[in-house]
């Protein structure tokens, strides 16, 4: 059946991939709401959201934008509705709220903590070199620590796991957060909305740092687990790209939201299909294509970095420099290393 099951899941389109990502991403979302102390939705309400589920389909999970929809003027921060009961704002993470890639600082915990080796930490310093660079993803990076994190993960306890995150994520949220997005949040939260971070990074890791910050919960990559260990497979694919307009839209869809009235923030043209959803799309801290696409759309654009070239170069000269200097130490230690042996 393990067989059967990988197959399966191996000839799913990426469209369908993405769906199933973000249905489990929402559910795990919904799920940790309910356990916290407070009141719970209503069963009849929790049915029917499934029954929806189950029966929407694919291509409507993982749609990139209303067909149609007007380009926005531009304005100022909009003032969010008082306690508006069908409005939210979802926050992506890596240099939207956080500095850099949240799956670089937990390879770094990893390592720090023996289960990664050199070469490891040399890949994934160059792999956060080149993000903070470009401002972008590389879809070959993505795959390339998607793999790497199953493969460490398979066979694990997951509570081992959360134990290390806790660890790890307690330093980073507290120095590597941007102050200017840190305050989009709070004013959301002041306003009494929900407020979500949506991510790639693994579920745990999300989690952490939306609790860190304050925020309602988390959309992350949901790694499959089986009595109390990682399985090493993903649940439909990594929360990247469309499949973060899916979570999104199942979130929605079983939180009853209404996206016209709900706020997303991104740096990434990756991210265009969940900003495409939301009646306030604001771009922090662009990188080139969707720095281009919101002027094209007449999107906010709020940038919280300091000494920036133009639009192109995603940190300052000096801070660039130094991530180089950092890949390259490591680099320099492998070697060594290697020449001991």
């Amino acid at each position: 059946m393990a067989v059967l099951r990988r197959l399966t899941q191996a000839r799913r389109s990426s469209s369908e991939r993405s769906a199933l990502a973000g249905e489990a991403a929402a559910e795990a979302a919904e799920a940790a709401l309910r356990a916290e102390p407070g009141p719970a939705p209503a069963a009849e309400d929790a049915v029917a959201a499934d029954a929806v589920a189950e029966t929407a389909p694919a291509a409507d999970a993982v749609a990139a934008a209303r067909p149609g929809k007007a380009p926005k003027a531009p304005a100022e921060n909009h003032t969010p509705d008082p306690d508006d009961p069908r409005a939210a704002a979802f926050f992506d993470c890596d240099n939207t709220i956080l500095r850099g890639a949240a799956i670089f600082y937990l390879g770094v915990g990893l390592y720090r903590r023996g289960f990664l080796t050199r070469r490891d930490i040399a890949r994934f310093a160059w792999q956060q070199a080149w993000f903070r660079l470009h401002g972008a993803e590389d879809p070959e990076h993505i795959s390339d620590a998607k793999q790497s994190a199953l493969g460490i993960v398979a066979g694990k306890p997951t509570a081992d796991l959360e134990a290390i995150c806790e660890e790890i994520f307690e330093i980073v949220v507290a120095d590597k957060i941007w102050p200017g997005t840190r305050a989009l949040v709070q004013m959301h939260l002041d306003a009494g909305q929900r407020v979500w971070l949506v991510t790639a990074a693994p579920l745990e890791v999300a989690r952490i740092i939306a609790r860190r910050l304050g925020m309602t919960g988390a959309l992350g990559t949901v790694a499959e687990a089986r009595d109390g260990r990682y399985t090493g497979r993903l649940v439909g694919d990594l929360l990247h790209g469309p499949a973060k307009a899916a979570a999104v839209r199942a979130l929605a869809r079983r939180e009853r939201l209404d996206l016209d009235r709900c706020a997303a923030y991104s740096d990434s043209a990756n991210d265009i299909p969940m900003l495409s959803l939301v009646g306030h799309p604001y771009v922090v801290n662009p990188d080139g294509a969707l720095r281009r696409h919101a002027r094209a759309q007449g999107w906010r654009v709020r940038d919280f970095r300091t000494g920036r070239k133009a639009a192109r170069v995603g940190l300052p000269a000096a801070a660039a420099v130094g991530v180089l200097a950092g890949a390259a130490a490591a680099g320099v230690a492998l070697n060594r290393r290697r020449r001991r042996a």
